[in-house]
């Protein structure tokens, strides 16, 4: 972790240590690791004495979350989607800004502009590929890790106040570092390193309770999840010649369920337990495009197929994108066809096949 250095950590320690006002941001639509690494680093910082901390997010977090959130102080939980003026006014005044799980600005979607214009001191926190450094003061990225949370604890343990001793962190902070890595690694099942393994490990003998995460995380779902869940598999799921399944929630389906930011957390996931299966989708509708979620085996890159062909892109068998309505496709009933066409292309081109 080359970033991870003495010199960047007293950096990050001297930038922290001269601000006021500190604004914590992550990337739209935020899941278990954005809040996660959010979570902890509020309470680090309040660990430290800072008193005007606060975390401002483009949209509202998913409901399994809530036992993260519910941690933190409305006062210092901004949401931009309700209160835009707000959240763009703490980071126009904030001195320093910490940016986590997200490699540039226009992944905050309203935010955007506004962390560009601010005058603050900027810091990433990011595992993503490919970070647009020039936009930040100070940068801490690496892709061979499990999450943002993953990261964020590798910078936190090196840091005077920590000094190597996991103990040492706040309990909130331990709890919602071990939340994030697991939803980031799904549970362990993908994007595990041995740093990952070391860390969970460490969490553990601070006394974090990992029964009751899981709990949180995967056993507190609304019904209307698991019958959509038996509609999808049923009904809606597509396997191609192929091997690339794909799911299509349109509005309708989604308003028929009553289904909320997050209920269809891992659903991408489930097909890739067929064995013919390399590479899954989920696409859902939202407003003026369709949002893509993509995973594949190890040996298909869901990166490069998203950067190509789904204004996307993320790691290597796991990434995202979006599709636009009318510039990509005129409308949903167009988004089968192109699944399988580009799907079909791109894993031509992955084989060196020419069509």
């Amino acid at each position: 972790m080359e970033d991870i250095n003495s010199f960047n950590i007293d950096r990050f320690e001297k930038m922290i240590d001269g601000a006021r006002r500190i604004a914590i941001v992550t990337h739209m639509k935020p899941d278990g690791d954005a809040i996660g690494s959010c979570t902890a680093l509020y309470h680090y910082l309040k660990a430290c004495g800072k008193s005007g901390v606060k975390i401002i997010l483009n949209d509202r977090h998913p409901a399994y979350l809530d036992f993260l959130a519910d941690s933190i102080p409305t006062s210092d939980l901004i949401i931009s989607a309700e209160l835009p003026q707000e959240a763009h006014i703490l980071l126009k005044d904030s001195d320093l800004i910490l940016c986590l799980d997200f490699n540039a600005f226009h992944r905050t979607d309203s935010l955007e502009q506004a962390l560009a214009e601010s005058k603050a001191d900027k810091i990433l926190i990011d595992h993503h590929l490919n970070p647009k450094r020039e936009d930040f003061d100070l940068v801490f990225s690496e892709t061979d890790i499990s999450s943002a949370s993953e990261l964020l604890y590798s910078v936190l343990i090196e840091t005077r106040r920590i000094a190597h001793d996991p103990s040492a962190l706040p309990p909130m902070s331990a709890t919602a570092l071990m939340t994030g890595m697991t939803t980031d690694t799904n549970n362990f099942a993908n994007s595990t390193f041995p740093s990952t393994l070391k860390m969970a490990s460490a969490l553990l003998t601070t006394g974090v309770d990992r029964d009751y995460i899981l709990m949180r995380l995967y056993n507190q779902y609304s019904e209307n999840r698991i019958r959509l869940m038996g509609h999808v598999l049923k009904d809606l799921m597509t396997v191609t010649d192929d091997g690339v399944a794909y799911i299509i929630l349109d509005r309708k389906t989604m308003d028929d369920y009553d289904i909320k930011e997050g209920d269809t957390e891992g659903f991408v996931n489930i097909p890739l337990s067929i064995d013919r299966v390399r590479m899954s989708f989920l696409l859902k509708e939202d407003e003026g495009k369709v949002r893509v979620s993509i995973r594949s085996k190890r040996g298909t890159s869901a990166n490069r197929c998203a950067v190509r062909y789904f204004n996307g892109g993320g790691h290597e068998n796991a990434a995202g994108g979006k599709l636009h309505i009318p510039e990509d496709i005129k409308g949903m009933e167009d988004a089968a066809e192109y699944i399988e066409t580009h799907t079909h292309i791109f894993l031509k081109e992955e084989n060196g096949d020419k069509e």
